[in-house]
């Protein structure tokens, strides 16, 4: 079958980017298992094929795939989240600035901080909440502005039509992590940012069973800079990765849409339990971007974070006792997990950044899963007896 851009978002999940196989008729795209391809003379390959790091098949259709679910022409797949970060920094040289958000997940910190620092690039942390905050930010060395939206653990939900909008003005590059969304739930492209990136370990893969990253972008130049990078620094995914990514983009729909019902009766049983101080979902209408998350978002997600009271002791407590919930880093499974951010995910990032953000002892993050929502209350009602 062939799509296009008007056809549902579960039609392009389905079909986009795969046709049956030609020489079977297989409808699934096969693994291309191999490192390279035959060539009939010196420099006369098959269509692009000549070696797997530089392009495979099946990856090809991972990365159609993709591009058509972010409503971008172009996509790029590499073996993990963090990597695809790197890419897009390579973009920058030293002596440039880059603005980033505040809150982001702790490897995307310790990159940018303790990695990419050493090569002269400078990077400055916002509130993007408020978008005065990154006109401020911007001097004439800023190459690129990086927004995690909604973000990780803080859930700040970052207006990106208006933080690409005074991007743009000043020519700078914007790359929006995406990840907790989903292209199902937001599409930045369509907002007005040049880049969107993806751990596809998260809702992308939704098994938790492999690791990946993504970059989409309608940008041509913008997209031949990162082939090139893609195809010198070769952290491309495996071939058995990205056919299990195809598997899984096939249901993303089916499955964020539960995910979301699921967090928001989460997030409203919690609110109202009397060993939480505080609940943070862009669902609620108390958390402060509600609106934002409303007029940019599908739906508003799996990620719910919270506050307990009496700090680590209850954390620890309530982390130890569930049982359908897994104490587990990561996020955007199928099943339910839980964590301790200032411990597990972020722990590499610096105390007194943690403490700025709100990062306490206290603090709880839940990726709810598909189970029965009945079945996820009881088990954080036992937790927190």
């Amino acid at each position: 079958m062939k799509t296009n851009p008007e056809h549902g978002f579960g039609t392009r999940a389905i079909h986009a980017g795969q046709q049956p196989d030609p020489t079977t008729g297989a409808i699934i795209t096969p693994i291309y298992q191999t490192s390279t391809f035959v060539q009939s003379s010196p420099g006369v390959i098959k269509g692009e094929y000549d070696y797997s790091r530089a392009a495979n098949p099946t990856r090809d259709a991972l990365q159609a795939n993709l591009a058509s679910l972010e409503g971008g022409r172009h996509a790029l797949c590499y073996a993990s989240g963090v990597a695809a970060t790197g890419a897009v920094l390579h973009l920058c040289s030293a002596g440039d600035r880059v603005i980033l958000c505040d809150d982001v997940y702790g490897g995307t910190n310790r990159l940018f901080h303790r990695v990419f620092a050493q090569l002269g690039i400078e990077t400055v942390l916002v509130d993007m909440t408020r978008v005065e905050n990154v006109r401020k930010a911007i001097n004439e060395h800023t190459k690129l502005i990086w927004i995690e939206t909604p973000t990780n653990p803080m859930l700040k939900v970052i207006d990106i039509e208006a933080v690409t909008g005074v991007a743009r003005k000043h020519r700078i590059t914007t790359c929006v992590d995406n990840t907790f969304a989903s292209p199902y739930l937001q599409n930045p492209l369509r907002l007005g940012a040049d880049i969107v990136c993806h751990s596809m370990t998260k809702y992308i893969g939704g098994h938790s069973d492999a690791i990946g990253g993504a970059l989409v972008t309608s940008d041509d130049e913008i997209h031949q800079k990162l082939k090139f990078l893609q195809l010198s620094e070769g952290a491309v995914p495996g071939i058995f990765e990205c056919f299990l990514y195809l598997r899984s983009t096939k249901t993303l729909h089916v499955r964020m849409e539960r995910h979301c019902q699921n967090a928001q009766r989460v997030a409203e049983y919690l609110a109202a339990h009397a060993a939480i101080e505080k609940v943070i979902y862009p669902g609620l209408t108390s958390h402060p971007q509600h609106a934002t998350a409303k007029k940019q978002m599908r739906g508003f997600g799996g990620m719910v974070t919270i506050y307990l009271k009496n700090g680590l002791e209850a954390s620890r407590r309530m982390l130890e006792r569930v049982q359908i919930f897994a104490l587990a880093e990561s996020l955007g499974g199928v099943e339910s997990l839980i964590e301790h951010p200032a411990i597990m995910t972020h722990a590499s990032v610096p105390p007194d950044q943690r403490a700025r953000l709100g990062i306490s002892d206290g603090l709880v993050r839940l990726s709810v899963g598909i189970e029965d929502v009945d079945d996820l209350i009881a088990d954080l009602k036992q937790a927190l007896a």
